[in-house]
């Protein structure tokens, strides 16, 4: 039997990258899944005619997780679609590389709005559909959050910030037996950072990047999504208030 049977995951920012890789391990691990996106329907569609064709069960749902009103509805979709929820994977985020001489505001809101403030407004709705025998909720956090990369101030202070976010929230949701852990990427291939030259194009930051991670590759999102599988089962039943590094012992 697969382990996650009879849930029902939300994972936000899933019509590609990590999120999508999420969202179809949920689903092949047994999981009814939402596949929330913000502006990418057709990718988003993608991913559920994937998992549906699998023998899965998916539905996507649009939703800006900065914005408590699109928030507000996704919750409400999700009930009814699937009445209840027993996963919630925070992934859906923002990055834009730029030094300190560059950084502007609107920059900063970005950035803060969609990574901090999104995790915060969909994990406060999300409460209403967790059912007595509680849940696991995941937030996608990133080594940046620890690793300082120049050029990233804003990018890594949000992921900080989620760092905290997990440790408050799994204490203070442990009494309604929701375990809050976090799955902090390294560099990790997929669309969008293939997309900003990152990662996949032979650049002099890839090739640092693997010269620093000990298992010396780039990550895919399935190696992402296997940790996620991990903390939404029971396998991690004990666990709560973790930040695993899924980054190939990238520090």
């Amino acid at each position: 039997m697969a382990k996650l049977n009879g849930r029902v995951a939300l994972i936000t920012g899933a019509s590609k990258g990590i999120g999508a890789g999420i969202a179809k391990e949920l689903a092949a691990a047994g999981a009814a899944v939402v596949v929330n996106y913000a502006t990418d329907q057709s990718g988003a569609d993608a991913v559920v005619r994937t998992i549906v064709d699998a023998g899965g069960r998916a539905t996507a749902i649009h939703g800006d997780v900065s914005k408590a009103a699109d928030v507000a509805r996704l919750i409400d979709q999700t009930k009814q679609a699937y009445k209840s929820l027993d996963i919630l994977v925070n992934n859906a985020g923002v990055y834009q590389g730029m030094p300190i001489d560059e950084l502007t505001e609107d920059e900063f809101y970005r950035e803060m709005n969609v990574n901090v403030l999104g995790p915060l407004l969909t994990i406060k709705e999300s409460l209403k559909l967790f059912g007595p025998n509680g849940g696991s909720i995941i937030n996608i956090g990133s080594v940046a959050s620890t690793s300082y990369t120049p050029g990233f101030s804003i990018y890594s202070a949000t992921k900080a910030g989620l760092d905290a976010i997990t440790g408050v929230l799994a204490k203070e949701l442990a009494p309604r037996n929701i375990r809050v852990n976090s799955v902090n990427p390294g560099a990790t291939l997929s669309e969008g950072t293939r997309d900003a030259g990152l990662y996949g194009v032979g650049s002099d930051f890839e090739k640092q990047l693997v010269a620093a991670t000990p298992l010396g590759r780039i990550g895919t999102p399935r190696d992402i999504a296997n940790a996620v599988v991990f903390l939404a089962s029971d396998d991690s039943g004990w666990l709560t208030g973790e930040r695993i590094l899924a980054s190939g012992g990238l520090r």
